[in-house]
């Protein structure tokens, strides 16, 4: 059964969502892409999926944004932190996904949701 987002949910998945593309745009992730789940699944109300152009890169990018959440009193967690070939940010209410561009372009995620797709 898919989630429905309540409102006052809907307003704290929007600041996480801006606080995380924030971080990316300053830390000059490429090819960032926000994708709307809201009432589509129960796993979060958006995927942002962005590339990092090295491995320090996408670490870079991985711990800031964990850091500007926990700043902003957001908890997160995270996955694939140590070969930062592709970081799995679970901040509840939004995933992040953070890729090196040849692992990203292996897995595709853009073009599994791509129907959901909503900005850059």
């Amino acid at each position: 059964m898919v989630k429905k987002i309540k409102k006052s949910e809907d307003t704290e998945a929007e600041k996480i969502l801006d606080i995380v593309k924030k971080t990316l745009d300053d830390g000059k992730a490429e090819d960032v892409v926000v994708i709307d789940l809201a009432g589509k699944t129960s796993i979060a109300a958006y995927m942002v999926v962005a590339s990092g152009t090295s491995n320090r890169h996408v670490a870079f990018l991985a711990e800031s944004v964990q850091q500007k959440l926990k700043d902003n009193g957001y908890k997160s967690a995270a996955e694939g932190e140590e070969k930062a070939d592709w970081v799995l940010i679970d901040a509840y209410d939004v995933i992040v996904h953070i890729f090196r561009p040849e692992v990203r372009g292996f897995y595709s995620l853009e073009k599994m949701w791509s129907a959901f797709k909503k900005t850059e």
